[in-house]
């Protein structure tokens, strides 16, 4: 590997979510700021919501004869 090209590693660099949630990982920044976590996720929480501001999941419903998921209830 040459020499002088590659960014420094931080063994430690703290990785900081506007929940709160802090996790410590390695990259080339020191510190880094996300807004969403796996830990305030919908998608890892459970509290995932659908939204169809244009029913266009009724109607394929409809269409094919099917019953609403529990998730959409």
């Amino acid at each position: 590997m040459k020499k002088g090209i590659h960014p420094k590693y931080y063994e430690k660099t703290v990785i900081r979510c506007a929940c709160g949630n802090e996790i410590i990982a390695g990259s080339t920044q020191k510190e880094i700021r996300v807004e969403v976590c796996s830990n305030c996720h919908p998608f890892f929480t459970g509290k995932q919501k659908l939204v169809d501001t244009t029913g266009q999941v009724e109607k394929f419903l409809k269409k094919y004869g099917l019953e609403k998921p529990d998730f959409l209830k």
